[in-house]
């Protein structure tokens, strides 16, 4: 389920929507990316935090755990939503951290390919070819293929497959 902005802001302190906000879509990419792991670290002990305190609202809501105030809790609404923004947050921080990373392995790949290509040219410059080879040079020799050649036509060969099946299900029908 989609967790507006409202309730956001309804569930978290002013630091932690600072920190939640910083996660969203637009502002995300404009991060850096030590920041993005900072980001990342603080969400997540965060979201650590919030865990734990609905764990212990659900105990005592129960009767397992004993009260940490005066009185138990009577509800965990607040701290369900509260740990449900933060792992969004933490999701979100996850995934861009995961795209990062993405990109960066795909552009080394391209500066991989690109040096072995100038490699490639470089020792292609310096390597003698024989003269007498099977290298296209005026044109390659041709070679016969070894496949026999089929003289019946497709349309004939189905013809006859489909008259088979027809007269062996009139066959089995008996």
């Amino acid at each position: 389920m989609a967790i507006t902005k409202k309730q956001e802001v309804r569930a978290l302190s002013s630091d932690e929507q600072e920190l939640v906000s910083k996660s969203h879509h637009p502002d995300v990419q404009h991060v850096s990316d030590e920041e993005l792991r900072n980001l990342v670290k603080l969400v997540r002990e965060r979201r650590d935090r919030a865990r734990t305190e609905a764990s212990r609202r659900r105990r005592e809501m129960r009767g397992k755990a004993a009260p940490k105030g005066a009185a138990a809790s009577r509800a965990e609404e607040g701290s369900k939503l509260k740990l449900a923004v933060l792992a969004m947050a933490m999701r979100r921080l996850n995934s861009e951290l995961e795209r990062r990373r993405k990109m960066g392995a795909r552009l080394t790949l391209i500066e991989n390919a690109h040096r072995a290509l100038e490699l490639k040219s470089e020792s292609a410059d310096s390597r003698v070819v024989p003269v007498n080879s099977r290298h296209a040079h005026e044109g390659m020799r041709s070679k016969p293929s070894s496949r026999r050649q089929n003289l019946i036509r497709p349309m004939e060969l189905g013809r006859l497959r489909q008259a088979a099946k027809v007269a062996q299900a009139k066959r089995d029908n008996r």
